[in-house]
This record gives C-alpha cells, structure tokens and sequence, in this order.
C-alpha cells in the first residue's frame, strides 16, 4: 500500500510540473473568467517575435519590456506531450491594442481584457494598460517549451478575462521585523504574477517606526531600530513607482491611536502616561487625545503623508485600543469629567472622530479595522471597513447592512503556519459566503491576505508569503464558480514552479517537483 502511494504521488507530481499541452488551463493561474481553447498548436519564434502596439503608453512600453524578459530570457514550463502535434505558424507577433488613455489606479480603475492566439498571431485587447498588463501575464503563463527545444503555445479561440474584485491586496509588516527594499520590489512581481493590486503597507506599529518623516525625523531616528533599518523617502518613492508601473496601488497604514509606542521616542507628550497607585510608572499607553499639540502634530504629519502617498486611499488602523492608561491618567479623568465623558470608549470616539474629520480636510478615503465600525463611529459612505476577527460573517453581514464597502483579511493570515496543504482553507474562503443580498454582497470589494512580523523578516519573507498567498489572487480574481481543489492543485503546483523560474523564493506546495530548481538569486 505504502509503495503504491509513493507511485501515485510521483505520477500525479509528474502530471502536475510537466502538465499536459492539451489542458492548457492547467498554466493558469489565477484561472480565467472565460476561457476558450482550440486544438491547434503554434511555435513561437523567440529570435523574430515582436510585441506590436499603437499606444504612446509608457507605462505598455514598460510592461511589454518586461514580459519579453520574462518570455524568451527565463525557463519556460516543458511539455513532453508537447510534441504530440505538429506545430503551425512560426507565432511572431502580439498585438496589444489599449482604448482608454486614463493610466489612474483606483477602485474603479477596469483591468479586464480579450486574449486571442491563432491565424496570423496573438492579440491583447483592453479599455486600460492595465488591463493590458494583466493580459501580458496570462500570454506569458501560456507558451512553453516543446521537447525539441522549440517554444510553443495552444490556440486561444477567446478568454475574457476580469476580476471578480477591485481590491485584491496583501498586507506587509514592516515594524515588527524590517524587510529591506530589495524584498519587497520582489514581492511586488510575484503579487502581480498572481493579479493582485493593492499593497497595504503596514509600516510603523508599537516596535519600529522605520518611515522616515521630511516633516518629523525624530520619529524615525529615535524610533526606529537603527539608522539601517530606515526607509528613506526615496526608497517609498521607488516603492511606490515600481508599483504604480506594475498596476498595484500603495495604500500605507499608519494605525492610531493604540500601535503607537515607538511614536513616543521621537515625539515627546504625544503618548499617555500610565499611573500606578497615583504616580506615573514610567510606562506609556496610546496617543493622548486631550492636547492640543497631539493634534497640531497628526495633522502635519498626516498632510505629509498625504503628499507622500498618492492613493486616494489611507488605512487609518484603529485596533485593539487598551483603555487602562487613559483610565489611570488624573489629566485625562479631569478632561473627561469636564466633557461629561463617563465611558472611555467614548474618549476613543473623540480620538478616532478628530482623526477622520482631519482626514477629510485632506479630501483622502479611508480603510479602517472593523472596530472602528464596531464602536458606532460616524464615518464617510466611502469608507472601506476592513474585517479581520473571527465571527467575519456575521460582521460583514451587518457592515454591508449599514451600506459601507468592506474587505475581508479574517481567513487569510499567511503568518499562521500548520502542517500540510494549509492553501487549501485559504481557496475555501469566499468573502461574499454570508447571508447577504446581492446588494450587500455588491458592497464587498474584495480582501487582503496578511503576513504580519512577528517572526518574519527578509530571511523567510518570501517562502513563507509565496506560494500561498496565490491561493487568495484566485479567490479574489476568478469568479466564484472556480472552486474545485483538486484543480487548483494542479494549476498551483505549475504557478510554484514558474515563481521559481522568475525569481521567487516560492517554497513548495505538496509532494512535487520542478524542472528548475531553487538556486538561490
């Protein structure tokens, strides 16, 4: 029995890295909206073959630069069936064709587009260049090598091709361990190898404030670990350029008024002393809300970063705020007698209402943890409440009651390992599985994997977000039909497989091999 099994999971390893050219969908990952396959084959001729476009993008121009790197300069899948059929063609051209000149990225930003391989070549159509780009990397997932060395691609007869989410996102913790710039750039190519779009940066928390400020040095002098352990504002700019030319929004947190304490080094009386027996203990709580220099503060530094980050979007946090210095602290107990304030969530109201209202001077939307909707604070319409505690159903039931967007995080912390296949729970969860109407369910934007640092940093970033994290691009991206796992598994094993001929430190799924291993970068 143990022999057999061994036999059966070296077969099906087989299927799954060399694949079979007549699936065609086994390339893909994440899968498709609507694809159509043919039976033809063509060859594709890597020393003639030209990307062909009449756009002035520059954005296309880059986008095409890259995929010609990552088509003809790195190892492609190989297919042993693959010469079960006499090739056609030589394949020379692909012709991309972009109708919109609007190169913004938002919420409403259109990523779909047509894909078609046959006749006298390949084209790409879309509204947008990212839409295009998004073409780009399914053309690019779908030629591979012949056994005669030779690269080929099956006949596309049509995919359509668009999201089933606008905000398909993961969350980076870059306070509790630094992860340098050269991680995270190579973490931006592999979301986009798997279409996700948004990157929530989670940059400062209690350990480190790591961002350096223009208007506020001291915050990440005296704040962070060290003056290594710094991003620079030309490393955020790199950061954010990379993105924005791979089609992948930059939306930072900076979460207040709990998650602060490394705030404090750099910006005195901006944190509340705690009190023990009626003295002060030396320790510090969140940010003390009662004095005017808190607020003369928050709003530079938050007009800073509206000028740092373009997104019309900022994650304001809001969680897991502890009460018990504010309750110790006699100044604060004063202040509250004197506004009539019995209950400190209230106080934390008066906090988070200042914060929104400064926000919206700002003319910047908002992402904020669910506890800030959970408290009954008065936010914008347009607000994204982000779930992430267990009980997400229910929540998202009542937050699209109220009206407002929300993303889900709740299933998809990457940071929490177990043994085996653990993908799987992560392809199993659908954000729109609560009860629902439809127009409830219209209010769900998407979601964001999380890999927060408590045991991460730049040594294991990659292994332990990628391959995983694939399972949540297709969740967000295919339609809500694709769930079959056993198909999954095969298409993910193939998508590990292609991460590491691109670079990604991807570790591995299940039982299974690749043709190019891990050599290191």
């Amino acid at each position: 029995m143990a022999l057999f099994l061994l036999f059966f999971l070296f077969a099906v390893s087989l299927r799954l890295v060399f694949g079979d050219s007549s699936t065609t969908s086994d390339l893909l990952w994440p899968q498709p909206s609507q694809p159509k396959f043919g039976t033809e084959v063509y060859e594709v001729d890597s020393g003639n073959f030209v990307f062909n476009t009449t756009s002035a993008s520059t954005l296309l121009k880059s986008a095409m630069d890259r995929y010609y790197v990552i088509i003809f300069q790195s190892p492609a899948p190989f297919f042993p069936s693959g010469g079960a059929t006499q090739p056609k063609g030589p394949l020379t051209t692909l012709y991309i064709t972009v109708h919109s000149t609007d190169e913004s990225l938002n919420l409403n930003t259109d990523e779909s587009y047509y894909l078609n391989v046959g006749g006298n070549g390949a084209s790409i159509t879309a509204t947008t260049v990212f839409g295009a780009m998004r073409g780009l990397e399914t053309f690019s997932q779908l030629i591979y090598h012949r056994p005669d060395g030779g690269l080929a691609i099956n006949e596309v007869t049509g995919i359509y091709d668009k999201p089933r989410f606008q905000y398909r996102g993961i969350l980076i913790d870059t306070s509790r361990h630094f992860v340098n710039l050269h991680t995270i750039l190579t973490h931006l190519d592999a979301m986009v190898y798997s279409k996700f779009n948004i990157l929530h940066w989670h940059i400062v928390d209690d350990p480190s404030f790591p961002y350096e400020s223009y208007t506020f040095p001291d915050l990440a002098a005296k704040g962070a670990f060290d003056h290594e352990h710094i991003y620079t504002q030309e490393d955020v700019k790199t950061v954010i350029n990379y993105a924005y030319e791979r089609g992948i929004r930059v939306i930072p947190e900076f979460d207040t008024p709990g998650h602060t304490q490394s705030w404090g080094a750099g910006q005195p009386d901006l944190l509340t002393p705690c009190y023990a027996n009626g003295q002060p203990n030396g320790e510090y709580g969140p940010v003390n809300p009662i004095l005017n220099s808190t607020w003369t503060f928050l709003t530079s530094l938050y007009q800073e970063i509206d000028n740092v980050f373009p997104d019309n979007y900022i994650h304001l946090g809001g969680d897991e705020v502890s009460f018990t210095c504010w309750q110790g602290n006699p100044d604060i107990q004063a202040w509250m007698k004197k506004m009539g304030y019995t209950d400190y969530a209230k106080l934390e109201e008066y906090y988070e209402n200042n914060l929104i209202d400064l926000v919206n001077k700002l003319n910047k939307s908002y992402v904020v943890w669910q506890e800030i909707f959970d408290n009954g604070l008065k936010i914008k319409m347009d607000t994204v409440i982000d779930v992430w505690k267990t009980g997400w159903e229910k929540e998202m039931d009542a937050v699209t009651k109220a009206g407002y967007k929300v993303i889900l995080s709740t299933c998809w912390y990457l940071n929490r390992i177990s043994y085996g296949e653990d993908w799987k729970d992560y392809y199993s969860c659908d954000p729109q599985n609560f009860n629902g109407t439809d127009d409830q369910n219209s209010l769900v934007v998407g979601g964001h994997s999380c890999l927060w640092g408590e045991l991460i940093d730049s040594t294991n970033f990659m292994s332990r977000m990628w391959p995983r994290a694939c399972a949540v691009g297709e969740r967000l991206w295919s339609p809500k039909t694709v769930t079959d796992v056993n198909d999954a598994r095969t298409r993910l094993l193939n998508q590990r497989c292609r991460l590491l001929t691109r670079g990604i430190q991807a570790e591995p799924v299940g039982p299974s091999y690749c043709n190019d291993e891990w050599h290191g970068p």
